[in-house]
């Protein structure tokens, strides 16, 4: 059942993002607003493009959200090998699991070590400069 909605989630969503749904909706949209002379603005007229529209929307979030987790996974997945397979410190791996706090935590001390490169970065270069 996964693997199915799985499917179906990465069509609807590549179908989705295509300038022809695009225009598809703008044409339903206008179509509707046209024909409300014809249903004298009527409640029921109104009522057509408001269920529509919150069911489409509705459904659509399901969707599109579980096409954004298998791709979060999978560029993770990737991050992760990368890492592996580098000089990067490993404890990096399976950091998107730790809690808000930790995140921060490692997120500070790494811009502190960015700052220190850069420093030292900037240092080489003046007495590269200066040497010239």
């Amino acid at each position: 059942m996964s693997n199915v909605f799985s499917k179906f989630a990465t069509s609807i969503a590549g179908l989705s993002g295509k300038p022809g749904a695009f225009v598809l909706a703008v044409t339903l949209v206008l179509v509707w607003a046209i024909s409300g002379p014809f249903f004298g603005y009527s409640e029921t007229w109104q009522l057509v493009i408001n269920t529509s529209t919150t069911i489409i929307t509705f459904l659509m979030v399901f969707v599109l959200q579980n096409s954004q987790n298998r791709d979060g996974k999978a560029l993770q997945a990737k991050l992760d090998e990368l890492i592996l397979t580098s000089q990067a410190q490993n404890k990096f791996v399976g950091i998107e699991k730790l809690d808000e706090e930790s995140l921060r935590e490692m997120s500070r001390t790494l811009a502190e070590k960015a700052e220190c490169v850069e420093d030292a970065a900037d240092e080489k270069a003046e007495r590269g400069q200066a040497s010239a």
